[in-house]
C-alpha cells in the first residue's frame, strides 16, 4: 500500500512541477511518509498522511509571508499580472487565513490518528476535511467579488 502511496505523492509532486517549493516538499514528507512506513511494516502511518499534507501547506504559505510576494499573490498575479495595492494587502490576510485553516484543520487530522476510531478518521478526512477546504474557497471567493466591487475605481 505503501508503495502505490508513493506513486500517487510522486505523480502528485510531478502534477505540482518538482521545480515549485510545494512540489518538492510534497515529494520529500511523501516519500518520508512512504520510507517509515516501508521499513517498520507498520501501516497505521499511513494515516498520518493528512496531516503531513497540512503541515506541508502551512510551512509553504507560511513562508511566503516573510517574501514580497505571498503564495495567494502569486497565484493571484497567474490571472492578473498587475494587481492593484490594495489586492496585495488583500492577499497577504487571505495567505494568513489559510495557515489558520491549514492549523486547524492539520490538527484535526492528527486528532482523527490519535483517536484511533478507523471511521472517524475516514469520515473527517475522506469527506469533511474536503467539505471544509471547498467552503473556504466558496466563501473566500464570495468575499473577494465583494472586495473587487468597494475597491473598484469609476
Amino acid at each position: 500500500m505503501s508503495l502505490v502511496l508513493f506513486g500517487v505523492i510522486f505523480i502528485r509532486a510531478y502534477l505540482l512541477g518538482f521545480q515549485t517549493p510545494v512540489g518538492r516538499w510534497w515529494l520529500a514528507g511523501g516519500a518520508l511518509l512512504v520510507l517509515v512506513t516501508y521499513t517498520s511494516n507498520n501501516d497505521a502511518l499511513l494515516l498520518w498522511y493528512p496531516a503531513i499534507v497540512n503541515l506541508i501547506f502551512l510551512v509553504f504559505f507560511a513562508r511566503s509571508l516573510a517574501t514580497p510576494q505571498t503564495a495567494i499573490e502569486r497565484l493571484a498575479r497567474l490571472t492578473e499580472p498587475n494587481i492593484p495595492p490594495h489586492a496585495v494587502a488583500y492577499t497577504r490576510k487571505v495567505t494568513i487565513l489559510w495557515c489558520g485553516f491549514f492549523i486547524v484543520n492539520g490538527a484535526l487530522a492528527i486528532a482523527t490518528t490519535l483517536y484511533g476510531d478507523a471511521q472517524i478518521w475516514a469520515l473527517y478526512n475522506g469527506l469533511i476535511a474536503y467539505l471544509l477546504t471547498a467552503a473556504l474557497f466558496a466563501a473566500e471567493w464570495l468575499y473577494r467579488q465583494y472586495h473587487r466591487r468597494t475597491h473598484a475605481h469609476p
